[in-house]
C-alpha cells in the first residue's frame, strides 16, 4: 500500500532540496576557486530557516492557546526578530563585485539559488502568519499588519547592511543598537540614503508578497473552478 505525503510535507521537502542545491553550488564553487570567501551565504541561509521554524511552531501553538498568551507572544517576537534575515539576503548580490573569481556567471547562479531559497522561506513564514491573522481580523486589518511587518523588515535590512547590526544584537545588545540608531531616529532628514533603502525594499517586498498571496489564492480556487467548468 502506497502512502502519499501531505502537501505540507512535500513543500518542506522541496525547500530542503532547494537548500541542498544551494549548498552544493557553494561547495563546487569553493572547490573550483580554492576559496571559501562566500561562506557567509551558508550562515545567512540557516538564519533564513528560523522564521519558518518559528512560524510553524506558532501555528501549532495557536491551536491550543490564545495569541495573547506568553508562549505565543514569545514565539511571535522571535519570528519577527529573525524574519528580516530572509529578505536581507537580497542585498548579498552586492558581494558579486568584490572578488575576482573563475566564473562570475556561475557565482551569480549560486547567489540566486541562495537568495531565492531564503526569500521563499521568509515569504512562506509570512504567509502562515497572514492566514492566522485573517482568521482573527478583517481582511484589511490583516493586510495592514503584514505591510507593517514588511516595513519593519525593510528598516532592519538598512540597519543590517549599512550599520552592520544583526538579529542576535536585538536580543544580546539592544542598548548598543538603540544608541547607534539614536541620531538617525532624532534627525532622519540627515540620512536620505536610509529612506531610499527602506522605501525601495518595502516596495519590492510588498509587491513580491502581493503576487505570492494572489497566486496562492488562485491555486486554492483552481480545483473549485475546474469542477464548475466540467
Amino acid at each position: 500500500m502506497s502512502t502519499r505525503r501531505s502537501p505540507r510535507t512535500q513543500y518542506i521537502i522541496a525547500l530542503g532540496i532547494s537548500t541542498l542545491v544551494s549548498v552544493g553550488l557553494f561547495a563546487y564553487g569553493a572547490w573550483r576557486n580554492q576559496s571559501n570567501e562566500f561562506s557567509y551565504l551558508l550562515w545567512n541561509l540557516f538564519l533564513a530557516w528560523l522564521p519558518l521554524v518559528f512560524a510553524v511552531w506558532l501555528v501549532s501553538l495557536l491551536r491550543r492557546k490564545r495569541w495573547s498568551s506568553w508562549p505565543a507572544m514569545g514565539l511571535s517576537v522571535l519570528w519577527l526578530v529573525f524574519l528580516p534575515n530572509s529578505f536581507y539576503m537580497i542585498s548579498d548580490f552586492i558581494h558579486l563585485q568584490e572578488a575576482q573569481r573563475v566564473d562570475v556567471l556561475y557565482d551569480a547562479v549560486m547567489f540566486t539559488s541562495f537568495i531565492y531559497t531564503g526569500v521563499t522561506l521568509g515569504f512562506s513564514s509570512l504567509y502562515l502568519i497572514h492566514l492566522q491573522l485573517r482568521r482573527r481580523l478583517s481582511r484589511r486589518s490583516a493586510a495592514a499588519w503584514i505591510a507593517f511587518t514588511l516595513l519593519i523588515c525593510s528598516a532592519a535590512i538598512y540597519v543590517g547592511r549599512d550599520l552592520r547590526w544583526n538579529s542576535w544584537d536585538i536580543l544580546t545588545n539592544p542598548g548598543g543598537l538603540l544608541f547607534d540608531m539614536s541620531d538617525r531616529l532624532l534627525h532622519p532628514s540627515a540620512y536620505p540614503q536610509m529612506f531610499v533603502t527602506v522605501i525601495t525594499f518595502f516596495v519590492l517586498l510588498t509587491s513580491m508578497y502581493g503576487l505570492l498571496w494572489r497566486g496562492a489564492r488562485l491555486l486554492r480556487e483552481a480545483p473549485t473552478i475546474h469542477k464548475i467548468n466540467r
